[in-house]
């Protein structure tokens, strides 16, 4: 068998057989599932109704028995005072609070809104907080509108929602532009081929150095050439992290399976509460309902090749850099000199991702597109906003093979020599003369 071979395959399943891979690829994607189950499924758990007590002195209020699922219980305002009433919640267990709402001399609803207070035993929650505010907002409201002799009605019946569609031009027609979605997958799978590219690339330095100071590849070298251990040792960690992102897409799929199969997707969170309580109605269900309906809109097995592709070529072309750097130093500390520059277009090509989310098309984007070292990162974060042109794509993925052979050469010349280099620091200038060694 080719030696080449030999070594992927060493270092593949040396990897897989690995507690820490086999851990890692069955908690890994079971974390990122609850990270999406979990608060769907709190979400759909109800908390305990709160009673509370109310003074309402302005009879903003009246006639509002509920908000939500939390109720009150309204005290006479000539009986009780804030003093007695935050006594009264005291006394008795039943309830959990005091919603108290001054009077007002002129009857100016604003000030009775910036001096309305909520006493409460312990937390009261967020949310029932805000469902007061926004009850009492749109009471005030219409009180100021009544005090200026308008028609409360009258301004609803007239005030108009403007919901404007974003479509996109395509041959076939139109589809929905689906801007927000576009955004979290380019910038989403850009940052994952990063932190792919990161964890893969800086296994095999590590494995470099180590094989370096045990000195096995003292005696590897003697039957394989040092190109072909550094090839085979990248595509094996390659397939290492293949198989772990197919993983990762197998248990996707199987927990967005589950979810959607026991209502924990599509469910409509909101309620109808009697009292003229505010309601959220569908607005968390039309929401989910859109983003569904816009990732029908993207060709997800032709952005999950590019992904691939991408992925693959920005691993195998920094896989090979952090390889060359590992083969230069003893030990790992020594690595940051060579790994801060390696590092900086991966990051900067991050830092710009707005911009290019802006402007998909424009300058920027285009050249970061073309850049081998920038590429992986930047086209996927164009890619889902379409409008690439089919020579930008095919010339992003030349450059980036040859820029993958190109700096796998690079490596090789370094490598041959560093890693049976020993007892000294290597320098820029130590890396310029190993590449001219013939």
């Amino acid at each position: 068998m080719n030696p080449f071979i030999i070594i992927a395959l060493r270092e593949f399943t040396s990897r897989v057989k690995n507690k820490t891979f086999i851990l890692m690829s069955i908690i890994g994607p079971l974390a990122i599932g609850a990270l999406l189950v979990i608060p769907a499924l709190f979400s759909n758990i109800d908390e305990d109704p709160k009673k509370l007590l109310v003074v309402d002195n302005s009879y903003l209020l009246l006639g509002t028995e509920k908000i939500s699922r939390h109720s009150f219980q309204y005290l006479n305002p000539e009986e009780f005072d804030e003093e007695s009433a935050i006594s009264a919640v005291r006394e008795k267990e039943i309830y959990d609070g005091l919603l108290f709402l001054p009077p007002s001399e002129n009857g100016d609803p604003d000030f009775i809104l910036r001096n309305t207070r909520l006493y409460s035993k312990g937390d009261i929650g967020i949310d029932l907080t805000r469902d007061i505010e926004r009850r009492l907002g749109k009471l005030a409201t219409e009180e100021k509108l009544k005090i200026n002799g308008v028609d409360p009605s009258l301004v609803k019946n007239s005030t108009t929602i403007v919901n404007i569609k974003n479509l996109n031009l395509t041959e076939k027609g139109s589809e929905a532009s689906s801007l927000p979605l576009k955004m979290a997958i380019g910038f989403g799978a850009s940052f994952f081929i990063y932190m792919f590219t990161f964890f893969y690339s800086a296994q095999i330095m590590r494995g470099v150095i180590e094989e370096k100071t045990s000195r096995i590849v003292e005696v590897m070298i003697t039957s394989v050439k040092p190109t072909q251990l550094l090839l085979g040792k990248i595509i094996g960690i390659a397939g290492v992290g293949l198989l772990q992102f197919l993983i990762l897409i197998a248990f996707s799929t199987i927990i967005y399976s589950v979810a959607g199969s026991i209502g924990l997707l599509g469910s409509d969170i909101s309620e109808v509460t009697p009292g003229g309580a505010i309601m959220e109605n569908t607005e968390s269900q039309t929401v989910l309902n859109e983003v569904i309906e816009s990732f029908k809109t993207f060709n997800i097995p032709k952005l999950i090749g590019f992904f691939v592709f991408y992925w693959l070529g920005g691993y195998l072309l920094y896989g090979a850099l952090f390889a060359a750097a590992g083969s230069a130093v003893d030990a790992e500390a020594d690595t940051q000199q060579f790994m801060i520059p390696l590092t900086v277009p991966l990051l900067i090509t991050l830092m710009l991702a707005t911009p290019m989310m802006q402007e998909p098309n424009g300058t920027l984007a285009i050249w970061l597109s073309l850049i081998p070292f920038s590429s992986p990162l930047a086209m996927m974060i164009r890619l889902p906003f379409g409008g690439v042109q089919t020579w930008e794509i095919a010339l992003s993925m030349l450059l980036l093979i040859i820029g993958f052979l190109g700096t796998t050469w690079i490596s090789a010349k370094i490598y041959r020599v560093g890693i049976l280099t020993y007892g000294k620091k290597a320098s820029y200038k130590d890396l310029y003369k190993w590449l001219r060694r013939k």
